[in-house]
């Protein structure tokens, strides 16, 4: 643990650097996707296979990574979530050191989304399914989606750094929180 001054609580490691670089670098794969995603095809195959290739390894260090890179650390089951989602509607909800239920739930559904596009867009480059306007919709419909679930997770980023009054965005930067308290969630 550090400490950064001697009013403040000690900090915690909680992602390590593999998950912090995976995350910055696929917010810059799926931003570079986005804006490609009309012109410079060649450019946005490669955006979106950078895209998918984090989102494997991620979730091969989902099995592999420290305690709070771990699936099991912070996907919860649906009861405990929806118990957090009506604590939270209420201004009660508890903080957690690493991802609470519904950023668990958002983490899943980011790297579901993200790996149904780099395979729907793999798919539209084979000579299978080549020019299907089924699948360049069912592509485009999925790129879409993952916007309203960025918005969704920024939306929650801000809420949860408001809430706990602790910013998340600098803790995915560095690494570390402050330590847990006595009503936090490990």
């Amino acid at each position: 643990m550090l400490k950064s001054d001697p009013g403040a609580r000690p900090r915690l490691r909680v992602w390590d650097w593999p998950v912090r670089l995976m995350h910055w670098t696929l917010v810059t794969s799926v931003a570079g996707a986005w804006i490609t995603r009309h012109h410079l095809d060649d450019v946005h195959h490669y955006w979106g296979y950078a895209a998918l290739t984090l989102v494997s390894v991620r979730l091969i260090w989902g099995f592999a990574g420290g305690r709070y890179a771990r699936f099991a650390q912070f996907v919860r089951p649906i009861r405990p979530t929806l118990a957090y989602l009506r604590s939270m509607l209420r201004g009660q909800a508890p903080r957690y050191i690493g991802h609470n239920p519904l950023g668990g739930w958002m983490v899943v559904a980011l790297i579901t989304c993200v790996g149904a596009l780099g395979f729907t867009g793999w798919l539209y480059t084979t000579d299978m399914f080549w020019g299907y306007g089924w699948l360049a919709n069912l592509h485009a419909g999925l790129g879409w989606t993952l916007l309203g679930l960025i918005a969704l997770h920024v939306s929650g980023v801000v809420f949860t750094s408001l809430k706990h009054r602790e910013n998340l965005v600098k803790a995915m930067l560095n690494g570390h929180k402050p330590s847990a308290g006595p009503f936090d969630v490990d």
